[in-house]
């Protein structure tokens, strides 16, 4: 794999209609897409860690159309579970009968779909940021649930995703107890969201995550938002996961 590639020379997400070739640049990421013969090409992915996918991919027309965009992140670095852990590198302080909204960083994945008769088929998925792919368990060893982990930054709107590696998430913080409480963490099922794309830019449907009193035990509910936006709508071919109910996290 080639040096490193300048932000401004990343590739967009989008539709793309190869007729002989094809170059994408993305974060530790290159894919090339070439014409082998009449009706058949060859695709070819090369990343930091020398891993090289190769696929020859016929087709029934003399070109191909592809999708690059951002997916949930459930697939790496094993496909084991359909939470994600937000921890947020700076707490939200609720005092009692407040609420806020923050935008966050949640971490993405790439997918690669052929389009062709009217649907879409998964080529082929990855991430460009490795290093960070990782898991963390919620809860008791013995009973936790596990959860695609990151270190979460606050930003402050849509526009501030990093591209090819994470998308920004509208978090609408609610506290319906007597009492202020810090947040610092968000652990949510991620399966429902919708993801959304602009150019080289990514974003998830909402949550709303409530502090509330149930019985006698104090609990944080969080639950998927949808939104209207005018970004493109993400293909996802990730297979139904039964997803059961936690209790999130409050300091």
């Amino acid at each position: 794999m080639s040096g490193e590639t300048s932000e401004s020379a990343f590739s967009n997400y989008g539709l793309y209609t190869i007729r002989d070739n094809l170059e994408l640049f993305m974060p530790n990421t290159e894919i090339k897409i070439e014409r082998m013969g009449s009706n058949v090409f060859s695709y070819v992915r090369n990343d930091s860690e020398s891993n090289l996918v190769k696929k020859i991919i016929p087709v029934k027309s003399d070109e191909l159309t592809i999708e690059i965009s951002p997916i949930r992140p459930l697939n790496y670095p094993a496909r084991r579970t359909s939470y994600v852990y937000l921890e947020l590198e700076t707490p939200v302080f609720l005092s009692e009968h407040s609420a806020a909204t923050v935008f966050a960083r949640c971490p993405i994945e790439i997918g690669v779909f052929l389009v062709h008769d009217g649907h879409k088929d998964s080529l082929d998925c990855f991430t460009c940021d490795p290093i960070n792919s990782r898991f963390a368990l919620y809860g008791a060893p013995d009973s936790g649930t596990l959860c695609k982990y990151t270190n979460s930054e606050i930003v402050e709107s849509y526009e501030d995703s990093t591209p090819y590696v994470d998308a920004v998430l509208e978090i609408n913080l609610q506290n319906e107890l007597d009492e202020g409480h810090s947040v610092s963490k968000i652990i949510f099922p991620i399966f429902d969201n919708s993801v959304y794309y602009k150019d080289s830019k990514a974003i998830i449907d909402s949550i709303e995550a409530v502090l509330k009193k149930k019985l006698t035990l104090e609990v944080f509910d969080v639950s998927k938002k949808s939104i209207q936006t005018d970004w493109t709508l993400s293909p996802s071919y990730v297979r139904d996961m039964v997803v059961k109910s936690i209790d999130m996290g409050v300091d």
